[in-house]
This record gives structure tokens, C-alpha cells and sequence, in this order.
């Protein structure tokens, strides 16, 4: 399929997709989200990707929501239109893991975007932040209810009612960055994690990427039970025996995802 704001291509069964509107700092518009979505139903189909990375320039992951596109909307069509809630949370339904690899800015919309990823990983350029209080509005792609539950009630509300630019480390720091690479590398950083994942068994990876989510989102004892039942259906797979054999032999294991 052909892109307009995404470039896509395929690593060694790491899917890699650039968002790309240099000029507008890969600010997020619908066209784009819908192609990000689109890539994300084709990655769901190929068994041979077994792991995405979601990345920008080294300018800009995306500096933020496109706010031409937005400038003219009245209440009733943003409502009317599900304006973002439409094509945004499809990035936390990808059923293969999905890195966010953020150099430059990441901002407002380009922030939520890259918390809507199993994780971050951040070039040491790198400047997060939920700035939509200066232009009148809050956000509105997750910025509230993701940041908060990554940094805590008064981090957030710091960071959102200033509208300040959070470096990288302090992103690390905070628990908002999972790691911290220097800005000459950090692609390559990203893919040499996303590599360590793709050899890892993709139905354990897809499970456990599911209880996390569920550890943020739910209870402690329906995290536990979702957890002990994915537990069980595990011993089911081959990638198990798997997993086990080569354990026990002394070998490196081939996981198949069955």
C-alpha cells in the first residue's frame, strides 16, 4: 500500500514506520493517523513481524496534534466527527508489541501518541510534553488519564497545567522513558530491543503485553486472574516446549509463535 505521511519498511521482521511531514514536524492529522492505522491492520496479518517501532525524524517524533486541522472545528463537529477517538487509540489495540522510538519533540498529541506504545525509548534530544493549555484547550488523545497513571497525580497536573517541555532525562526519570540513548544511535538503540523481542515467543509476548495493560487499567484481582489464566494457556503452546527443551538442552530456542 502506498503511503502520503508514513514511510513503512520491514527489518528482518521488525516493522518500522516513520511518520513523515517534515514540514509540519510530523504534526498529526487524520490522514496520517488513518494510514498508521491501516499499517497496523497489515502488520496484524504477517506472522513474520513480530515487533513494531513507531518513530519520527530526529527533529520531531511529532511536535504535536495538527492544529490547522483543528482551528476551524466547533464543538458540535469535533463531537459529531469523534474527532482523534476515531483513528488515534488504534496504536493500543496493535496485537504485536510497538516501541515508541522518540528523538525531538514529542508534544501534546506526539506525547500520547508515543504513550499509547508497550514503551518508550527516547534519544537523549528528546523533549516531551502536553503544551494544549496554551492554546485554550487540554488534551485530548489520553494526555490526562496515561500521563497520570505513568507519573502520578501531581507530576501531571504540574506538567499539564504549565504546558512545560520535559527533557529526557528527566522523562527516564519520571518513568515516562523506559531508556535514554544518545541522539547519534538512537534508532539503532530501538531496533536492537525491538530485535531481543521479535526472538521472544509472540504469543507470551502478546499475553503479557495484555496483563500489563490490564495492571494499569483494571483491579489487582482481575489483574491476577487474567494473569494466572494466561499463565495456564501457555503450557498449551508449542513455543512452550519450546522454550523449556532448550532451557533444559542448554540451547538457544526458535519460537514460533504457535
Amino acid at each position: 500500500m502506498a503511503y502520503q505521511h508514513i514511510l513503512v519498511r520491514n527489518e528482518g521482521g521488525i516493522a518500522i514506520v516513520t511518520l513523515n511531514r517534515p514540514q509540519a514536524l510530523n504534526a498529526l492529522n487524520s490522514a496520517l493517523m488513518d494510514e498508521l492505522s491501516a499499517a497496523l491492520d497489515g502488520f496484524e496479518t504477517d506472522d513474520a513481524i513480530r515487533c513494531v517501532i513507531i518513530t519520527g525524524s530526529e527533529k520531531a517524533f511529532a511536535a504535536g496534534a495538527d492544529i490547522t486541522e483543528m482551528a476551524s472545528k466547533s464543538f458540535a463537529e469535533v463531537y459529531s466527527q469523534d474527532f482523534i477517538s476515531k483513528n488515534w487509540e488504534r496504536v493500543t489495540r496493535a496485537r504485536k508489541p510497538v516501541i515508541a522510538a522518540v528523538a525531538g519533540f514529542a508534544l501534546g498529541g506526539g506525547c500520547e501518541l508515543a504513550m499509547m506504545c508497550d514503551f518508550i525509548i527516547a534519544a537523549d534530544n528528546a523533549k516531551f510534553g502536553q503544551p494544549e493549555i496554551n492554546l485554550g484547550i487540554g488534551p485530548g488523545a489520553g494526555g490526562t488519564q496515561r500521563l497520570t497513571r505513568t507519573v502520578g497525580k501531581y507530576r501531571a497536573n504540574e506538567i499539564i497545567l504549565t504546558g512545560r517541555r520535559i527533557k529526557a532525562d528527566e522523562a527516564k526519570a519520571i518513568g515516562l522513558a523506559a531508556q535514554v540513548f544518545p541522539a547519534a544511535s538512537w534508532l539503532e538503540d530501538a531496533k536492537a530491543l525491538a530485535r531481543t523481542i521479535a526472538e521472544k515467543p509472540p504469543v507470551a509476548a502478546r499475553l503479557a503485553t495484555e496483563a500489563v495493560d490490564l495492571a494499569w487499567n483494571s483491579t489487582l484481582d482481575a489483574g491476577l486472574e487474567f494473569e494466572r489464566k494466561a499463565f495456564y494457556l501457555l503450557f498449551s503452546t508449542e513455543d512452550k516446549k519450546e522454550g523449556v527443551d532448550a532451557f533444559v538442552n542448554k540451547r538457544k530456542a526458535t519460537f514460533k509463535g504457535k
